[in-house]
């Protein structure tokens, strides 16, 4: 539509968080025109690396069109709303806070008018004087839940339905708590009238995400009880923060007469009362893959529930791992894989995230991370280097104890050889195989070359002999594997 354009940065559920401003704006336009340009950048802030791109986008921005208006949103916008609104060119900075009001300020700046709601504005007397931009951000997150319109099969062939906010657990390297505030769960009444609106719609893959999406319905009260205000959760965070820990059901916890509901309960109502065809779960963290939920991937894995796993790791190191405060050790993430391998087969593809760097690592306790990676099937590893946050007890432990950068960037290097031999030897294994899959958008390269892009039901790239249209189920037979290790296959 014309009038906005939303650029994004960083996970799945941001990207969620901007799809779902994106279909909120195309909504007011039915209702008034968005006559000026308005440029939305949706940040992430989970490395420096991450706000340097953010901010070198809005620069860009700025010196090629300086008559658009551009907002800030997402998680550097939370973090530090300040430094942002003092960029050049930037007219409103709207925190994670207060996202379910960015749809409104955005179309009100689009109209060229000031945004109507109250700007709860955290800029100091000095930077206001000089003209900085409003901001939109505190940290109660009483705005924080988008009230999204409904999920649709479009741009995104296999859309995320983001039914989890915030996150407790507090790791030391993270800045998430502070970005994006306690975990909050997205009703499951809401969550299935999602399903069966994009089921309605001809959708044929959705993706449950979460900033800890493991941890969904921990907040919530069972139907008919209380335990709810305004649809979020009473349950305080210091309290959800110690439940749970060694993947209990939550189902198991109760608060005020009122038994928490799980996501284990969640996917189950999603297979047996929609007609989704297909579920795919993103990243959860190893301690919540409970046997609820592990169970549902020997009953439905291959057939309507994706088998494709991906649990972050972050280290192969005990003593790293407790440096993180992580809430694992290395043997508790092996007994989850092969419990996960147990039940959906040894089709499923594994992820993991993977960090280099992180404070005070030895080489003896690097060689115990890749002594642990190439212990384990693998499909795939999202690796990163230690980024130090502001405000995060990371960040200490980085000023008494970093890493030095040489020696980061050499362990990133063997990470990266590592992983793509884990991930080339895992899709070898199904080559003349026959693989369900469906069909994306295709790059037009790939269309002159007389294929189609696909993704398997267990996450692997597929190149498909012949044109075909997104969002189609197919069964293909691998033929070969390219360079680059995407599968080749043809039509059954």
């Amino acid at each position: 539509m014309a009038g906005f354009h939303i650029e994004h940065f960083g996970c799945r559920a941001a990207r969620a968080d901007g799809e779902a401003i994106a279909a909120r704006l195309r909504e007011l336009s039915e209702q008034q025109r968005l006559d000026a340009e308005v440029v939305v950048v949706n940040t992430c802030s989970v490395t420096a690396e991450a706000d340097r791109q953010a901010r070198a986008y809005i620069r860009r921005a700025h010196r090629v069109n300086p008559g658009a208006r551009i907002v800030v949103t997402g998680c550097y916008a939370q973090r530090a709303p300040e430094e942002l609104a003092s960029l050049e060119g930037v007219s409103a900075v709207v925190g994670n806070s207060h996202k379910a009001l960015a749809p409104r300020i955005i179309a009100d700046l689009a109209r060229g008018a000031e945004a109507a709601c109250s700007p709860e504005t955290l800029v100091s007397v000095d930077s206001l004087l000089a003209g900085s931009a409003p901001i939109w951000a505190d940290d109660r997150f009483a705005h924080s839940f988008l009230e999204e319109t409904q999920i649709l099969s479009g741009a995104q062939t296999r859309p995320n339905l983001k039914i989890q906010e915030g996150c407790g657990n507090r790791c030391t390297f993270c800045v998430i708590p502070q970005t994006r505030g306690p975990s909050r769960s997205l009703p499951h009444a809401a969550v299935l009238r999602q399903v069966e609106g994009f089921v309605a719609a001809g959708g044929k893959e959705l993706v449950l995400s979460g900033i800890n999406l493991g941890r969904w319905g921990l907040d919530l009260a069972r139907p008919g009880t209380s335990g709810q205000w305004n649809g979020f959760p009473t349950l305080d965070n210091s309290r959800q923060a110690r439940i749970a820990k060694d993947g209990t059901t939550a189902a198991q916890i109760v608060r005020g007469g009122a038994a928490a509901i799980s996501l284990a309960g969640l996917v189950r109502d999603i297979l047996e009362k929609t007609g989704l065809p297909r579920l795919r779960l993103s990243s959860i963290e190893p301690m919540d893959w409970n046997s609820g939920l592990i169970s549902l991937m020997a009953e439905f894995g291959g057939t309507r529930l994706a088998r494709h796993a991906h649990l972050p790791l972050q280290s192969g190191s005990d003593a790293v791992l407790r440096r993180m405060h992580r809430r694992y050790r290395p043997w508790h993430y092996a007994e989850k894989v092969n419990a996960l391998l147990r039940a959906a087969g040894s089709d499923l593809t594994l992820g993991a995230d993977v960090m280099a760097g992180f404070p005070g690592e030895t080489d003896a306790e690097f060689e115990e991370t890749l002594a642990f990676i190439r212990s384990l099937p693998f499909g795939y590893l999202h690796l990163f280097p230690f980024s130090p946050r502001p405000g995060t007890p990371g960040w200490a432990l980085h000023a008494r104890a970093p890493v030095p950068p040489p020696v980061v960037e050499e362990r990133m290097a063997r990470l990266r050889e590592l992983a793509a031999g884990k991930a080339a030897a895992h899709r070898r294994r199904f080559l003349g195989c026959a693989l369900e899959a469906i069909t994306l958008h295709t790059p037009a390269a790939l269309a002159a070359l007389g294929r189609s892009a696909a993704l398997s039901e267990n996450f692997l790239p597929i190149e498909a002999e012949g044109h075909f249209s997104a969002n189609h189920l197919l069964r293909l037979h691998v033929t070969g594997l390219r360079e680059d290790a995407a599968l080749l296959a043809a039509p059954l």
